[in-house]
């Protein structure tokens, strides 16, 4: 694997956000729950991405593994998968990948990293880019990395364009606590986001999914998407949410932009939750 020849790359990351990134995925591994228990998320992600069109022993990208919860179901589709986070993460993502004898690992972030520019088939990023300095930045140094004409999926958090006034309304109250809860250091913050998945998670959750049972909509019950979810990720993405000092939320015309500038085209989106995830292909 060929090193970058531009070595002046300034980096395009927040350190203090990286290593709360790290301690969350120390304590939230992931090991222990089994594959059916994520598969149905997984495909929530990767339902629009093409792998029956990769080539043959395809190559790509993970990046911002974390844990590789997601890399342990795509290293069974493709030749070879890069995993790579700037985090502590990294080391857990080799626990837990290894017995996958085709995925490699960098401790390097997106602005730096030293993938062959024009080398992959492929390539992902979910849920990553949004907490970075410059969103658009990361998805063009994402871009570099991929051959011309190869997919790229992309998840980043949406900003409630697609929801009623009201719902903006508890986010925007929610977004107020995340930044005083986010601020705490992680052994405080920590129990406090699995308090918010105990009392405000789990209920709401617990409650779509008896709606749903009696044959309601739920779409419009916050935290719904979590209805058939274990506890154990509710704890892990309240910690996400609100434990993150470093959050940016787009719409889809933003994402579009952003990915046509990154040198992407033929952009399409997953009209179902999680908001938004896109696929592209490098020009």
């Amino acid at each position: 694997m060929g090193k970058m020849t531009d070595n002046s790359r300034s980096e395009n990351v927040d350190w203090a956000v990286v290593k709360d990134f790290g301690a969350e995925w120390e304590a939230f591994d992931f090991a222990g729950l089994s594959g059916p228990e994520l598969q149905k998320n997984f495909e929530q992600y990767f339902g629009i991405f093409p792998f029956d069109a990769l080539p043959e022993d395809a190559s790509g990208f993970d990046m911002g593994c974390g844990t590789g919860r997601w890399a342990r179901f795509v290293a069974d589709r493709v030749g070879h998968l890069i995993c790579v986070d700037p985090s502590a993460a990294i080391d857990v993502a080799k626990r837990n990948l290894s017995g996958a004898e085709n995925v490699s690992f960098l401790n390097e972030d997106v602005s730096s990293c030293s993938i062959e520019t024009g080398s992959q088939d492929f390539g992902y990023s979910l849920g990553v880019l949004h907490h970075i300095p410059d969103t658009a930045r990361g998805i063009a140094d994402c871009g570099r990395l991929l051959k011309s004409g190869a997919p790229f999926l992309l998840y980043l958090y949406y900003n409630f364009e697609n929801r009623p006034l009201w719902f903006r309304g508890i986010w925007q109250v929610s977004n107020v606590v995340r930044r005083v809860i986010s601020a705490l250091p992680h052994p405080v913050k920590k129990p406090i986001c699995d308090v918010i998945a105990a009392l405000v998670y789990w209920p709401l959750a617990r409650g779509a999914a008896l709606i749903e049972k009696l044959g309601g909509g739920v779409n419009s019950v916050p935290l719904s998407d979590y209805r058939d979810k274990p506890f154990y990720q509710m704890r892990n993405d309240a910690l996400d949410r609100f434990g993150t000092k470093l959050e940016q939320r787009f719409s889809r015309a933003e994402i579009t932009a952003m990915l046509e500038a990154g040198g992407f085209e033929r952009v399409s989106f997953s009209d179902s939750t999680p908001y938004w995830v896109a696929l592209s292909y490098k020009v």
